[in-house]
């Protein structure tokens, strides 16, 4: 395996492994700014590759933020070893994540984010975005970053196979596909709204954690996909 680096929008690093047993990209993101941010850490048995990916930007000593869309292995699993790598280094995640699992496994204290509250990071702007159960996890949370108006979307639009590095094709289709396969987006009444919600941010770049980055109309993929998702909420309501 080897861990690839491909600048997705201004100063924003998409740091990809291609794990083939799992047929999955695993992808970090890393937001260049006087305080650097590493969203999802990825998994432990791949963090020397991320880690030397890192280091091909930016010392990984300078990292200043850990977050991640939600606690799992491949989003948090080498949360301790980048804490260590980085000594200046706090996780920040949403305030369900610090008490369900932040706070007990951390090596130190984790800062916790409300829905909307905006990390300065010196040239970037990351804003938090609370979505619990979306795509899963009572903690879900996503970022945002303003200057580049890139969304950076966890497990949102996850597809299968070896895509690339970015596309401006179709992401709704591939991810439907996946959402077949695995079955891992938890349907509720809130799911469609909370995409709607995050397709008023008007993204030009969407940072999949499982899929190429997608440079285009963030909006409309976002819209389609809450569309889907409320076609398969009403039909699985309906039949119960």
């Amino acid at each position: 395996m080897e861990t690839s680096v491909t600048e997705v929008a201004s100063g924003i690093y998409r740091l990809s492994t291609y794990v083939e047993a799992a047929g999955l990209p695993f992808n970090q993101y890393l937001v260049v700014a006087e305080e650097p941010v590493l969203f999802h850490t990825g998994l432990r048995q791949i963090f020397p590759l991320v880690r030397d990916a890192v280091s091909r930007v930016i010392p990984v000593d300078r990292i200043r933020w850990i977050s991640y869309g939600h606690h799992e292995a491949d989003e948090s699993g080498a949360m301790n070893d980048w804490l260590d790598a980085a000594p200046r280094a706090r996780v920040a995640v949403s305030g369900i994540g610090v008490i369900i699992a932040a706070r007990d496994l951390c090596l130190r204290e984790p800062r916790s984010l409300e829905d909307g509250e905006t990390l300065e990071l010196g040239g970037k702007t990351l804003r938090f975005l609370a979505t619990p159960h979306v795509p899963h996890g009572w903690d879900a949370g996503l970022l945002y970053e303003e200057t580049t108006a890139t969304l950076l979307c966890g497990d949102l639009f996850t597809q299968m196979g070896d895509n690339g590095a970015v596309t401006g094709g179709d992401i709704v289709g591939p991810a439907f596909a996946a959402e077949d396969t695995y079955g891992a987006t938890a349907l509720t009444p809130r799911t469609a709204p909370t995409l709607r919600r995050l397709a008023e941010l008007q993204p030009r770049t969407l940072g999949l954690m499982h899929g190429p980055a997608f440079q285009g109309d963030g909006a409309a993929a976002l819209r389609d996909l809450a569309d889907g998702y409320e076609q398969r909420f009403t039909r699985m309501a309906q039949t119960g």
